[in-house]
C-alpha cells in the first residue's frame, strides 16, 4: 500500500512537520493504533460479506470462526485469525433425499451419499438425532451401521479467507479507508492543524 501526500507549496509541509512532531512518538502510536482499529473493523466487515457468499454460510455463522487481534500500541498489527476445521454440513441447509442428504458448501447443492441427521426409516425420518448429536449430518463407517463420523462439507474458513473475493475485499478495504482513518486521526490529535 502506498499513501501519497501533496502539497501546492512548502509552507504546508512545514505545518505537517512541525504537527507530527509536536505529537511524539506515543501520540503517534496513539493516532495509529485507532486508525489501525478503525480500517480494521471495515475490513472485517467486508470480509465476513464476501466470505459468506464464497463459503455459502451465512455471516453469523462465519463470525464464530474468524477472531480478531485488535491492534495495541505494542505491536500496532490488526489481525484477523481463523481456525483451519472443516465447517460442519449442519450449516449448508441440510436435507436428506433418499439415499443421501443435499447441502450446499460453496453455494452449490451437492448430494452426499448415506449421509443422514435423523433416526428411522427413509422417507418417514422424524427422529432427529439429538444429545451429542446437535443437528450434524453423519456418514457411516462401517457397512453394519454402528460406526457414524461426521461428514465433511470441504469448506475450511482460514483457507477461503485468504483467497478470491474475501481477500480482495480486505485489499480494497484497507487501501481506501486506512490512509482517511489515518488523517483524521493525526487531524483530532493536533487540533486541526492537518486537515
Amino acid at each position: 500500500m502506498r499513501v501519497a501526500v501533496g502539497w501546492s507549496d512548502i509552507e504546508g509541509l512545514r505545518r505537517f512537520d512541525n504537527a507530527l512532531k509536536s505529537l511524539g512518538e506515543k501520540k503517534m502510536r496513539q493516532v495509529a493504533n485507532r486508525a489501525l482499529n478503525a480500517a480494521g473493523g471495515q475490513g472485517r466487515t467486508q470480509v465476513v460479506r464476501a466470505l459468506a457468499k464464497q463459503t455459502g454460510l451465512t455471516q453469523k455463522v462465519v463470525k464464530r470462526y474468524i477472531k480478531v487481534k485488535q491492534s495495541d500500541w505494542g505491536s500496532l498489527e490488526y489481525r484477523i485469525n481463523s481456525n483451519s476445521r472443516d465447517v460442519p454440513l449442519k450449516y449448508f441447509k441440510p436435507k436428506e433425499v433418499d439415499g443421501g442428504t443435499n447441502a450446499s458448501p460453496f453455494g452449490k447443492k451437492t448430494f452426499y451419499q448415506d449421509a443422514f441427521f435423523r433416526g428411522g426409516r427413509f422417507p418417514d425420518r422424524r427422529v432427529a438425532l439429538s444429545g451429542k448429536m446437535n443437528g450434524h449430518v453423519f456418514v457411516r463407517k462401517d457397512t453394519k451401521g454402528r460406526k457414524i463420523m461426521k461428514a465433511k462439507s470441504g469448506v475450511n474458513v482460514s483457507e477461503q479467507m485468504v483467497k478470491d473475493a474475501s481477500a480482495a475485499a480486505w485489499r480494497s478495504t484497507i487501501g481506501r479507508v486506512l490512509p482517511v482513518k489515518l488523517e483524521d486521526q493525526i487531524e483530532q490529535a493536533t487540533n486541526g492543524v492537518f486537515s
